[in-house]
């Protein structure tokens, strides 16, 4: 399953409502360390069925980053029910992504 882009439209439908815990990655495409970390979160989408995992652009979407105090990027919120869970910032490796879940 691929990285889900959403907007303030779609946020609550795609994460706030979501039946699995989400794993939001805050981003902006000028970001180097959010590049790289892109190919580790397609890959968790694609093996961890049981997660959903979107991005956030806070260039386009700024409110959503001010709602989760997104002072640094990249930044991978856990969202569980609907309320932040856990969050990891900067560029991590799988495992310790995995370790939020």
């Amino acid at each position: 399953m691929a990285v889900l882009e959403v907007t303030g439209a779609t946020f609550e439908k795609e994460v706030l409502q979501s039946d699995r815990p989400v794993l939001a990655d805050f981003y902006a495409n000028w970001c180097g360390p959010c590049k790289m970390l892109r190919p580790i979160l397609e890959e968790i989408s694609d093996d961890r069925q049981d997660v959903k995992v979107v991005s956030i652009n806070i260039d386009e979407e700024d409110e959503l980053a001010e709602q989760f105090d997104v002072s640094a990027i990249p930044c991978v919120v856990l969202i569980k029910d609907g309320m932040e869970a856990d969050r990891s910032v900067g560029l991590k490796p799988r495992e310790a992504l995995e370790e939020l879940l």
